[in-house]
């Protein structure tokens, strides 16, 4: 066998068997420190108060992985400390409920720090077919685009973070999709990066999954997100025309869709952007007559289509991307459009708090 296969593997199992071991003592802790989330409003579907900091042993495991098998750069050392930033404030708030600008503030110096170690945007591809331009560089802009797409990526999967198993599966699925496409680019770090981020979290998942025991928290939520748009910019953005713009997006498309149409919601109907409603996709699904389960495994297929799309993309050109990217739009806006005639009161906005999605 290979050595980085090897490797890879062993990035894999060793991650998930430490979340998976490390999960229960989380949930002790949770209910020791009582950061357990208690149902108070119709947009939680569970009904029994359930531990959080699930989100401790995925990063745990994570780390465990990572330090063990991966050669710290510069890079590296910028994505485990925005890492470590990101989940001691979603401990914090796992606990006390902090309220959304100082989580703001707090992710905003998170991606600083990872784009301060070198990890940014520094282009991207032309979408321009006629022009002889592949790629576009970003200058001065490099900074604060990078900072735009780690923090929105970071509360895109805090948002999906609805159904028991739902975010942890989906981040595992886009993990994979990293995975194969670092393998066929030949990104050997990004690829134990990224077997580290599936490992752990296919190793909380069975305690996650309907009928969960643990949630992973705003912990779990947005350290994968933060990780996941940190790796995604270190791998994806960089040296590679047509990855750089398709691919991040069809990987990471459904917690992008679902933000983004829960934003243009919010403003459709005149309310705060950061006021909680249930016109999340899982609630929408739940109110068309889907079970808890029955939800989770169609936005599982969802954004496993993505991911394949996405692995079979790179290499593509430009223009097929272009297209690629176009058709998906064009599904997701019929979907939305769908999803609005079949779920009565689809946009009516609920002013409720804006802890738990």
């Amino acid at each position: 066998m290979d050595y980085n296969n090897l490797l890879l593997i062993l990035s894999f199992v060793v991650s998930f068997l430490v979340a998976f071991a490390a999960t229960p003592l989380a949930r002790i802790l949770a209910i020791k420190i009582g950061a357990i989330d208690i149902p108070k409003d119709e947009r939680r579907v569970h009904k029994q108060p359930i531990p959080r900091l699930g989100g401790l042993a995925i990063f745990y495991g994570f780390l465990v992985s990572v330090l063990s098998f991966i050669q710290l750069n510069t890079a590296i050392r910028g994505i485990i400390l925005g890492s470590l930033i990101i989940v001691i404030l979603g401990v914090i708030d796992d606990v006390k409920q902090l309220g959304p600008k100082i989580k703001l503030v707090v992710q905003i110096i998170a991606a600083l720090v990872v784009v301060f170690h070198g990890v940014r945007i520094d282009f991207l591809t032309n979408p321009n077919i006629f022009s002889d331009k592949e790629l576009i560089p970003l200058g001065m802009w490099s900074i604060p685009i990078t900072v735009i797409w780690i923090v929105g990526i970071t509360n895109a999967v805090n948002l999906v973070d609805g159904l028991d198993g739902l975010a942890t599966g989906i981040c595992s699925i886009s993990s994979i999709s990293l995975l194969f496409i670092a393998l066929l680019v030949g990104e050997d770090t990004i690829g134990l990066l990224t077997s580290a981020i599936a490992g752990a979290c296919l190793g909380f998942l069975p305690y996650n999954f309907n009928p969960a025991k643990i949630f992973m928290g705003d912990t779990g939520s947005t350290f994968l997100g933060f990780v996941l748009a940190s790796v995604s910019v270190e791998g994806l953005f960089k040296g590679y025309a047509v990855i750089s713009f398709a691919v991040p997006l069809l990987i990471l498309g459904l917690p992008i869709f679902d933000t983004g149409y829960a934003i243009l919601r919010r403003l459709f109907n005149g309310k705060p952007i950061m006021e909680a409603d249930r016109g999340h996709l899982h609630h929408r699904l739940i109110d068309a007559g889907f079970s808890q389960k029955q939800t989770v495994v169609i936005l599982y297929i969802v954004s496993g289509i993505l991911g394949i799309s996405a692995v079979v993309l790179t290499g593509s050109g430009a223009t097929r991307a272009l297209i690629l990217v176009a058709l998906m739009l064009v599904f997701v806006v019929a979907g939305a459009k769908y999803m609005n005639i079949s779920v009565p009161g689809a946009l009516e906005i609920n002013k409720e708090d804006s802890t738990k999605k």
